[in-house]
């Protein structure tokens, strides 16, 4: 047979039950109990000042706190908070610590508590995140190295839709460019980049995902905005399909753009690009980054010594590279047979290099979109068409796709 279990709680009550009855003495009592007559006292005392609800156990916890963070602290972390709703303890900290340098101001665990108490934060749900891409993707390793550039998610703005294009330097976080778009095409996103290269000078190197108008089905990817890109001198660079940690700075700096930008959308157009000047401004020069030391990304950012030309450079090739112009159909003529790149390439020149006697590597500037094979165009009845090889990403389910082509061209 088991042992009977109790609570403190019932023996309370069971020794002022047998204390209301007076059947024996209060020492008798207390010995029954196993406690000494003061204790017994106390527990009398409690009950007769509050009931039975007097004999729970009280706090044990300090009434008072010399080590306590005051109300004007407080008043001074809430007031900022409320100024900006998306930072975080570390970055009020450091901003109250510049404004009021004599103020003893608490650690960030304890302005965390500050929020929470005061319900102005909200429980962060937990995100997965993936493994890193192996491929090695160029570094981080002085301003203007890499830029970044994506559109952020459109939503609606006074009965239209808004795409708003971000360009920053991956070094520095610097925001470069917030411009509140209509449209994701070319002619849009290609006066936003032009303005910020005249104010801010050339990349080296743009990151970005596969969407339009940074990329098309065409070999190495290849869009007129990458064209562009290119013939300046710039390299472009995409991340893979579904993987935006690949380019994870700029994809975290669009979580707090939304929120301060975008949560509600502004009435108009004019009014929304206001609200991506303000958050730019602040961004840069106010907010502190946590990546950056608390610093602001504009201590780390210097512009460009590459200018943007008035006039856009010719593509160059070096001396031992085969020069052919692409016709408009995006064909070349080499060696009697007329080879499809893309119709992106329509009136470039292109570089050919000879990787052996009968194979070249095509190229557009210093990005390479293919291999032109000779040896499998002479096995072929119909040698008077073909098409690249594809290399690196592009390749994957190519003989399939050339085998349909071919194909086609036979029936013609």
């Amino acid at each position: 047979m088991p042992w009977n279990r109790t609570e403190p709680m019932c023996e309370r009550v069971k020794f002022i039950s047998d204390y209301l009855k007076e059947e024996e003495s209060f020492s008798e009592l207390c010995e029954n109990f196993g406690i000494s007559r003061k204790t017994g006292y106390k527990w009398v005392s409690r009950y007769e000042a509050g009931g039975v609800e007097a004999l729970k156990e009280l706090s044990r916890a300090c009434k008072t706190h010399p080590n306590a963070t005051s109300q004007k602290i407080v008043n001074y972390i809430l007031r900022e908070r409320k100024k900006h709703p998306t930072w975080g303890p570390v970055k009020l900290l450091v901003v109250l610590g510049r404004r009021y340098p004599d103020l003893e101001l608490p650690s960030p665990s304890t302005t965390g508590e500050i929020l929470r108490r005061n319900g102005v934060v909200k429980k962060r749900r937990q995100r997965k995140v993936s493994s890193p891409h192996r491929e090695p993707l160029r570094s981080y390793d002085a301003p203007n190295a890499v830029w970044c550039a994506d559109f952020k998610g459109d939503f609606p703005v006074g009965g239209r839709r808004c795409s708003p294009l971000t360009i920053s330097d991956g070094y520095s976080r610097f925001l470069l460019n917030c411009k509140a778009l209509e449209s994701t095409r070319f002619k849009y996103a290609q006066k936003v980049f032009e303005s910020t290269f005249r104010m801010y000078g050339l990349p080296d190197v743009i990151r970005t995902d596969n969407g339009p108008p940074f990329s098309t089905v065409a070999p190495s990817g290849l869009s007129r905005l990458a064209i562009w890109w290119i013939k300046l001198g710039i390299l472009p660079e995409r991340i893979m399909p579904a993987r935006p940690d690949q380019n994870g700075r700029h994809e975290r700096m669009h979580r707090t753009l939304k929120a301060e930008t975008a949560q509600p959308p502004r009435n108009s157009f004019r009014a929304q690009q206001r609200a991506f000047d303000n958050f730019r401004k602040e961004y840069n020069e106010v907010r502190p980054h946590e990546a950056l030391g608390q610093q602001v990304p504009a201590s780390f950012y210097s512009a460009s010594k590459r200018p943007f030309p008035d006039k856009l450079p010719a593509i160059t090739y070096p001396d031992s590279y085969e020069i052919q112009k692409a016709y408009p159909n995006g064909v070349i003529s080499f060696q009697g047979t007329q080879w499809y790149v893309s119709g992106a390439v329509r009136g470039e020149w292109l570089g050919l290099r000879a990787i052996s006697e009968d194979r070249w590597m095509v190229y557009l500037g210093h990005v390479e979109l293919g291999i032109m094979d000779i040896r499998n165009v002479k096995k072929r009845k119909y040698r008077h068409f073909a098409h690249l090889v594809p290399t690196g990403p592009d390749a994957r389910g190519w003989h399939g796709r050339q085998k349909s082509a071919n194909k086609k061209c036979t029936q013609l």
